[in-house]
């Protein structure tokens, strides 16, 4: 099978978008998701969010994200952050696979990502359809497709060029905010490979 062909400009606005948010920090929960109770920080970890192909290499995107201690039942939450619960990769990345799979085979979205610069196996772009298929917001972008979410981050992108850096509440209202829904999920298990706690912030106790 011929590898797609993707217009140049269309890799350089997914990818803009994506390293926009390397660095960013989501620190901000106003109460626990699940009972409604006071919060407290806990601590920070770095959580990927996305691998784009830079020439030969490869880069990872990381973001920052604080987390919280319930105060009422106990329970340890992520700020309001990027990502769809329990997924290891952000939002934006997995709007793409879902935009994809409205017009081609889910085996041929991880070609197309690839084809784009953006890193991420064929079996989980599949779970990525199975588990979180819902409508996404689209455009067309050169006849291909794309999520909103891209459109947004790319065009933050383009203004934080010129103004000042993207800030969390930005990247949260361009994904919009996918994280809201964990309330009716399971609660998130840490992902040891692809979360890294920051060593230059020392854990909480939870009675602290």
């Amino acid at each position: 099978m011929k590898p797609p062909r993707i217009p140049p400009m269309l890799s350089t606005i997914v990818q803009t978008g994506l390293v926009a948010v390397d660095g960013v920090t989501f620190g901000e929960l106003t109460a626990c998701p699940v009972c409604g109770g006071p919060v407290s920080g806990y601590d920070t970890k770095k959580r990927v969010f996305a691998i784009i192909r830079e020439g030969p290499e490869a880069r990872t995107i990381r973001v920052v994200v604080k987390r919280f201690y319930c105060r009422k039942c106990d329970r340890i939450f992520n700020a309001d952050e990027p990502f769809y619960p329990d997924t290891r990769i952000g939002s934006p990345v997995i709007d793409i696979c879902l935009s994809l799979a409205t017009i081609m085979p889910v085996s041929r979205t991880a070609t197309w990502l690839d084809a784009m610069g953006i890193v991420v196996n064929r079996t989980s772009c599949r779970l990525y359809v199975q588990e979180h298929a819902h409508a996404i917001p689209s455009s067309d972008l050169f006849g291909i497709r794309m999520p909103m979410s891209v459109v947004a981050l790319s065009t933050l992108a383009a203004r934080a060029g010129q103004i000042s850096p993207v800030s969390g509440a930005e990247v949260l209202a361009a994904c919009n905010y996918p994280s809201a829904g964990r309330a009716a999920r399971r609660l998130q298990v840490p992902d040891v490979e692809h979360e890294e706690q920051d060593p230059g912030e020392e854990k909480r106790e939870r009675n602290g």
